[in-house]
């Protein structure tokens, strides 16, 4: 360790060691969903994002895909399409706007993402039913902190904030 570098316990190393583990196994299940899906990322959240706004019985627009995931029209439009075309999203006269599309995911989309997901979930959700409520609350402070801690931009990097 150079003299530069802040000491970090050991404890606090093996906490920050874990999550990154973590977030590698994540993301290698977001891959493998990605794949066994064949469509990309944003197609993915979108697809997720739907799926959930339906369950609040949400109705969706074009432009609240695009705001959801920081897009341009423009390249909202071509996601659609191409979700639109490949079958798992569909788009109708919007009931109260007659200048937009209401936009939903299709009964098999949900399906889908529920089989390809739902043991996965299950599994997340066993985990967490054996915590204590003590344990939860811990851990949920901490998750939260860590995302407050990572969500912006160091000032030297030009001052900006990532939200």
């Amino acid at each position: 360790m150079n003299s530069a570098e802040p000491f970090i316990a050991p404890h606090a190393h093996d906490v920050i060691a874990t999550l990154l583990e973590y977030r590698l196994a994540e993301e290698a299940m977001r891959r493998r969903t990605r794949d066994s899906m064949h469509m990309g990322t944003t197609d993915l959240q979108a697809l997720r994002f739907l799926i959930k706004a339906q369950g609040e019985d949400r109705i969706v627009s074009g432009r609240d895909v695009a705001d959801h995931l920081g897009m341009t029209s423009a390249s909202v439009t071509a996601l659609l399409d191409r979700l639109t075309k490949s079958g798992h999203v569909q788009r109708t006269p919007h009931p109260t706007n007659r200048r937009s599309n209401m936009v939903t995911a299709t009964p098999g989309s949900d399906d889908e993402v529920r089989q390809t997901l739902g043991a996965m979930h299950g599994r997340m959700i066993e985990t967490t039913r054996a915590l204590s409520p003590a344990d939860a609350a811990l851990i949920e402070h901490f998750l939260v902190s860590m995302t407050a801690a990572v969500d912006s931009i160091d000032a030297g990097a030009g001052g900006l904030r990532a939200h």
